[in-house]
């Protein structure tokens, strides 16, 4: 018996698929369930021409999506923010964030579960991978300066995290050996 699947159905098929079954499994099983309908010939016909009608619209989508990497891929966002001497940032600067920059400046509407980045904590040239449609991801390049100043040269910046690495590996040693000391004083 030749039914149309409804939703994913493991071992068995995806949804919109047509596929042959035996009658029992059909009438017991995957009818009354609604994970299946039965395959008249106009569904059947209608499911076709609405994967034909997809097929055509991905095709467009993705030109359309290729049009928008290459645009975002000559973009660059400027940001300017508080920072401390360190270039540490008061605040950071989030996804929401870069997809409203991307709006004003682009006119380019991205949703920002699709910009790969958690936030960024300090001042710097960061380059922001955005997922424009599925396969197409374009790098966007964004840099974050102090309010009212220019971004210090390449040197520095690396100096500022080396020196924020390493008193942060100090406070967690330091850390460290409270929790021992404390250990040692209970035993």
């Amino acid at each position: 018996m030749e039914i149309i699947l409804l939703t994913d159905v493991d071992k068995l098929g995806l949804k919109g698929e047509v596929v042959d079954v035996k009658r029992g499994y059909a009438r017991n099983y995957l009818l009354p369930r609604r994970l299946a309908e039965v395959a008249t010939p106009g569904r059947v016909a209608e499911i076709k021409r609405i994967d034909a009608e997809r097929a055509r619209h991905e095709a467009r989508t993705a030109d359309q999506a290729a049009e928008i990497a290459a645009t975002l891929t000559k973009t660059v966002l400027r940001f300017e923010v508080k920072a401390g001497p360190s270039g540490a940032l008061f605040g950071s600067v989030t996804t929401t964030d870069i997809a409203e920059e991307l709006w004003r400046t682009r006119k380019i509407r991205v949703d920002r579960r699709k910009i790969d980045l958690g936030t960024i904590k300090r001042i710097g040239r960061f380059s922001v991978p955005i997922q424009v449609y599925e396969g197409v991801t374009a790098e966007v390049k964004t840099i974050v300066v102090p309010e009212g100043g220019e971004l210090p040269p390449e040197e520095e910046l690396l100096a500022m995290e080396a020196a924020d690495a390493a008193e942060a590996a100090k406070a967690a040693a330091a850390a460290e050996a409270a929790r021992a000391e404390t250990d040692e004083a209970l035993a």
